[in-house]
């Protein structure tokens, strides 16, 4: 294991023979760290991206996986929970303290309070060992698509700050206030946010919000939806999104009359009582 997590020059260069397809790839020129302290699943890992066109390097505990992002600029972190020397959730927290960085999670636990504090520290995905390669590499496509989507819409004049009672959304900056206080969202979180704001009182199912902030075209990933869900409550209230039972999420505004002013006007939503009768905690379950 010594010495896996360091700087590899053939690691950080490409091949010559993969240089001339790498333009016409998907992950031409982005880099991807791979941190994992099993052998036979970061090789898998690795030798997946690759093929996709990626740059990879691995680290095979916490200290090189830190030492490795700093130096190395990754584009993104694929990233084990459980490592010898700190584990993944202590490397997340100083890899994001030097830059923000998309970071896919990997866990071998199903269990959501792990996933919960990993999304906390600055995770914006994860998944749940056993996986297989090719959703290894979807997933990362969808983050680094996300990222490219954000950046241009930090770079797209929008006509103003779109404001929601005592939630103020800024587009342009990326940011959010809850009672004039910043709120500190990961990059999912926002677009899940603001996913949920354009149809203000509207309830989405997940499988719409997986669409339109994942880019998945499937329902396997209801559970992802949920856990963003509830990392967003934490941070902006949980009376603010309301649950649907077998249904989705809404977000929950203020009464017309009493919303506040808005630079950018919400969409008056069309389907806000598509849930019928009285509505559900948004503290109850997901």
């Amino acid at each position: 294991m010594q010495g896996r997590g360091r700087m590899d020059q053939k690691n950080i260069t490409p091949t010559q023979s993969n240089n001339a397809s790498a333009a016409t790839t998907p992950g031409a020129q982005r880099r991807i760290l791979v941190v994992e302290d099993d052998p036979t699943i970061v090789d898998a890992i690795a030798m997946r991206l690759r093929a996709e066109g990626f740059q990879v390097q691995t680290a095979g505990d916490g200290p090189a996986a830190v030492d490795t992002a700093e130096a190395w600029q990754p584009d993104l972190i694929v990233l084990d929970v459980m490592l010898p020397g700190f584990d993944g959730l202590e490397v997340c927290r100083r890899v994001q303290a030097q830059r923000p960085v998309p970071v896919l999670m990997l866990t071998a636990r199903d269990d959501e309070t792990d996933m919960l504090v990993g999304l906390g520290v600055g995770a914006d995905d994860y998944m749940t060992k056993p996986f297989s390669m090719r959703e290894v590499a979807a997933r990362v496509h969808v983050l680094l698509r996300r990222v490219e989507r954000a950046t241009l819409a930090a770079h797209t004049p929008r006509s103003g700050i779109l404001r929601l009672g005592e939630l103020e959304i800024d587009h342009a900056q990326r940011r959010v206030r809850v009672t004039g206080e910043d709120v500190h969202l990961t990059p999912t979180e926002f677009d899940l946010l603001v996913c949920l704001a354009h149809s203000p009182r509207a309830v989405l199912s997940r499988e719409q919000l997986l669409a339109e902030v994942w880019d998945w075209a499937d329902a396997s990933g209801t559970r992802t939806v949920d856990s963003h869900i509830k990392a967003l409550r934490r941070k902006i209230g949980a009376d603010r999104i309301r649950t649907v039972h077998g249904v989705g999420y809404a977000l929950e505004t203020p009464s017309s009359g009493s919303s506040g002013s808005s630079d950018t006007s919400a969409p008056a939503s069309a389907s806000s009582t598509a849930a019928g009768g009285s509505p559900t905690s948004a503290a109850d379950g997901y």
